[in-house]
């Protein structure tokens, strides 16, 4: 399994999963042009994407979205809230509901409900060949079923989207603030390490920190963080970017060599 972080952050989300021969495409909150960019110089053919896969309707998770079905039309899979909360929803879009298992060419999807201010978000569950991907952004905290749901995965591509101090001196107005570190906001650098020390185990291989702020966190932060909890576990960790794509790559049955950036 291969995937792709073509960007995470508050300014645009987009990611590629690849296994055995299926392809598909995991939010579109980045400019077609810099999805496509992004995509050829990762060697993916935009020509082989499946399907786009939607966790919710913020703007930074779908702009791209119109555009890119316009060049590739593809099914959209979302839940109905995400679809109703859309502006310009998809023809026929749909198909997804917590909990319920989707099965697309190899891979295996299992949407799982989020906590977030938006109608019906959800993160999800990837599996393909035995092996478990759990991606997760946006959410304000934790639950109890998310965790579960994400225990036993292989790879966690997790929010860790502000430090506690750094968003309550910033620059941002207090509603926003209120708002970002409310239980329907964003996870922050604390929350993802606490997470994280419930779902370590034997076979996770690589965590990955997502959506990070620009104004209210930096990759090192969150590096040091999330690598304090993962000390003496041999776990690969790598810190997404807004602005350059990262690739976290293995082959079923084999040990990958860590992420590349």
């Amino acid at each position: 399994m291969r995937i792709s972080v073509l960007a995470s952050g508050s300014s645009g989300n987009a990611a590629v999963v690849e296994a055995g021969g299926t392809c598909l495409l995991v939010d579109c909150g980045i400019s077609c042009r810099q999805l496509l960019t992004r995509m050829e110089a990762l060697g993916i053919d935009p020509e082989r994407i499946e399907a786009v896969l939607l966790t919710h309707e913020h703007d930074d998770h779908v702009k791209g979205l119109e555009v890119f079905l316009r060049r590739h039309p593809v099914p959209v899979l979302a839940t109905p809230g995400t679809v109703k909360g859309m502006a310009a929803p998809p023809p026929g879009a749909g198909a997804l509901a917590s909990g319920r298992e989707v099965r697309l060419g190899t891979i295996t999807v299992l949407p799982v409900p989020t906590s977030h201010d938006a109608r019906e978000p959800v993160g999800f569950v990837l599996e393909s060949a035995g092996h478990r991907v759990g991606f997760v952004t946006d959410t304000g905290v934790v639950t109890q079923l998310l965790a579960e749901r994400l225990a036993g995965c292989h790879a966690l591509l997790l929010e860790c989207n502000h430090d506690r101090d750094m968003l309550r001196v910033g620059p941002y107005p207090w509603p926003l603030k209120q708002r970002i570190a409310s239980r329907t906001g964003h996870l922050s650098n604390e929350q993802s390490c606490g997470a994280l020390e419930r779902l370590v185990h034997s076979g996770l291989e690589v965590v990955v920190g997502m959506h990070v702020s620009q104004t209210n966190n930096n990759p090192g932060l969150v590096a040091r963080e999330l690598a304090a909890v993962l000390a003496g576990s041999g776990v690969r960790l790598a810190v997404a970017s807004q602005h350059s794509a990262l690739v976290v790559e293995r082959e079923a049955g084999r040990d990958a060599g860590p992420p590349l950036g």
